[in-house]
């Protein structure tokens, strides 16, 4: 009986880590080169299911590289859910 229970108790927990979660943060206002900044897209992106990211690379204004990771919502709109700016390298550093 008792191996039974813990079979079970663990088959609960695990069914539990599989569960889908979407991103439900307010997100980070957009900057100029963010696909997000005027608006969002027009396309939908139909072939990439609710929930998965995508990273975005472009140089902002102020000429600094910046990597946004875009979460897609279940309504198919972008919500930006990180963003780093990369340091600038000189000669390959």
């Amino acid at each position: 009986m008792k191996p039974a229970l813990i079979g079970l108790i663990g088959t609960l927990i695990l069914a539990g880590c599989n569960s889908v979660s979407y991103y439900s943060g307010p997100g980070l206002e957009p900057i100029p080169g963010s696909i997000t900044y005027n608006g969002q897209p027009r396309s939908k992106l139909t072939k990439s299911p609710p929930g998965s990211s995508f990273p975005h690379d472009f140089i902002d204004q102020y000429g600094q590289q910046v990597e946004e990771t875009y979460i897609i919502q279940p309504d198919r709109s972008l919500i930006i859910a990180h963003r780093r700016y990369k340091p600038i390298r000189f000669f390959g550093d």
